[in-house]
This record gives C-alpha cells, structure tokens and sequence, in this order.
C-alpha cells in the first residue's frame, strides 16, 4: 500500500467525525476567510486543495464565477457533496484530487487555496510546482500551514508517538516545518510572497497565511 492510499484510507475512516467537529480557533478561521474573500472577484476561476468536508468552500464560492474544491479522501468529498447539493450552489464543483497530480490545464485558475494541507502531501516541493503550473501568470497561491516547529515545546514533545500512531493507521503522514522553509519551497517553485499574517487568536499562532503570486 503506498502512502498516499494509506492518508486516503485514514482520511475516509475519520471523515463524517471531521465533519462534526467544531472548528477549533473560530476566530482565527473567520479572519482567514475573510482576508481570502477580499483577493477574490465575481469572475475568478479558484481551485481549492485539500477542501475537507468542504466548509471553506461554502463559504467563498457565491463571491467567484467558478469554484473547484478538491480532496485526497473520496469519503471528504460525498460529505461536500452533500452539503453543496442542500446549499444550491451552482458554482460549486467537488472532485477527488491530489496537488502532485494536479491533472488541470497550465493557466487555467485565477487563484489556489490550500488552507491547512502542505504538512501533509506527499511531495511538497511537487505539489508547489503543480500549484505554480496550474495559475495564470500573475495569479494568486494563498495558504495557512501548519507549521509544527513553531509549536510550543510540550506541544512538539507529544509529536514523538506520531511514528507509531501512523503505523497503526491511526493518524497520515505529516511533515514538521516553520515559516522560513515554507517561503523558501515558495520562492523556489516560482512565487514572490505578497502578504505574511497570522490569523490565531491564542497567544501563540504556529499556522502563517501567506499570499504569494505566481512569476
């Protein structure tokens, strides 16, 4: 089993609890969209990765002309599915996706969203690229990482039963990062960064939201 089937198979067993859970950081969340909702516009084409039951997704896609939010686990997306269908969202589309992949054509979005997803994909600096091809030039990436070398230190000592839990399938692949080497993979794929922020509402906010454009 590769890895990626093993994060998709973890992703769909835990599906319908993700999508009851409440949102941990409300606050900080609502920051994030709206800070994304002012860089968007009624005729943007936007892609979102790694979408999760969709949330976001209802959120910002009444404010562009197209709105394509896509997730490794196909289970994610039949909730989102779910969900768009009871909202009546035309501009909505679902699809079971991966960032390396990224089977889209050069140019073809205005702007990529992956909030809280590249911890998790399998090759960083390919899904970057990916990212990059997709865009049109001059076209918008904004993300919100979370970046686990930046956690507090007790936070970062739970982190050492990870291994087991993943062996276990009881937890996906995750990958410890901060700021600097997620602006530097940005820089290298491409983008210049536009906007540095943090969005938390606790005293200490491990999660950047950067706004880079595609060179």
């Amino acid at each position: 089993m590769t890895q990626m089937t093993q994060d998709a198979r973890f992703w769909d067993r835990t599906a319908r609890k993700y999508a009851q859970d409440p949102i941990a950081d409300l606050a900080g969340y609502e920051r994030t969209l709206e800070a994304t909702a002012q860089r968007l516009q009624p005729g943007h084409r936007v892609l979102e990765l790694g979408c999760g039951t969709g949330s976001t997704a209802l959120r910002l896609a009444p404010g562009v002309s197209h709105y394509l939010a896509t997730d490794l686990s196909g289970q994610m997306i039949a909730i989102a599915r779910e969900k768009a269908e009871a909202a009546g969202l035309k501009t909505l589309n679902f699809e079971v996706a991966t960032p390396e992949a990224a089977p889209w054509p050069d140019g073809h979005f205005d702007i990529v969203l992956a909030f809280n997803l590249l911890h998790l994909v399998a090759d960083r600096r390919a899904a970057l690229g990916s990212i990059h091809r997709v865009l049109k030039p001059g076209g918008l990436f904004i993300s919100k990482t979370p970046c686990l070398k930046e956690m507090s230190p007790w936070l970062r000592a739970a982190l050492v039963v990870l291994p087991l839990m993943q062996a276990l399938g009881q937890a996906p692949r995750v990958t410890a990062l901060n700021a600097a080497d997620l602006e530097a993979d940005l820089t290298a794929a491409g983008f210049e960064i536009l906007e540095r922020a943090r969005h938390g509402s606790g005293v200490r906010d491990f999660r950047p939201y950067v706004v880079a454009v595609r060179g």
